[in-house]
């Protein structure tokens, strides 16, 4: 069913490149400023001034895809209850809109980053932020995400949040991040 979604998509996305109306050049055209940088390299003004003239489809796409994941740099931390893996309902929308993202680009990924406070044996928790990455992982699948688009690790206490020895900073501590990747 995946593959016939991911086929899908495919043939759209190539009928809709295929469509794109062709730029005419016209003869009288200037050619394009060129710019000096500090560092001695030039540049020249077109690929903001083809974008900007209506550029390409992919080109859109790709822009469209940006802003989706800027939206979503402000929401990508889940955080959990102390010796817990299981995801409260204040989270579950952070989540929800991760897995609409994967969906919507498929070829997106994402490294689940599981976290835990510093109380606890190095090798418990390591299995804890291990879980919590996995209890992510599986809400994602479960809303049409793919297994390809996903990974996971642990780093247990090893990379903490905040700082001190108090409630405050363990709940920072507690957390799966979700971190976009190329």
């Amino acid at each position: 069913m995946k593959l016939i979604q991911a086929i899908a998509v495919t043939v759209l996305a190539v009928s809709l490149a295929a469509c794109t109306k062709p730029t005419q050049v016209q003869p009288e055209a200037q050619a394009p400023a060129v710019a000096t940088t500090d560092s001695g390299a030039t540049t020249s003004g077109l690929g903001s001034e083809a974008n900007a003239a209506g550029g390409t489809g992919a080109a859109t796409t790709l822009t469209a895809q940006q802003q989706a994941l800027a939206a979503l740099t402000a929401k990508r931390i889940v955080y959990f209850a102390y010796d817990s893996s299981e995801i409260s309902p204040e989270y579950v929308g952070v989540v929800t809109a991760h897995a609409a993202y994967l969906v919507k680009y498929p070829t997106a990924r994402v490294r689940l980053e599981g976290h835990t406070d510093e109380r606890g044996s190095r090798e418990y928790n390591i299995g804890l932020g291990e879980r919590r990455a996995q209890t992510v992982r599986k809400a994602l699948m479960l809303q049409g995400v793919a297994e390809s688009q996903l990974t996971t690790v642990s780093y247990g206490e090893e990379r903490p949040a905040a700082d001190g020895s108090d409630e405050a900073a363990y709940a920072q501590n507690r957390r799966v991040e979700l971190v976009h990747v190329q």
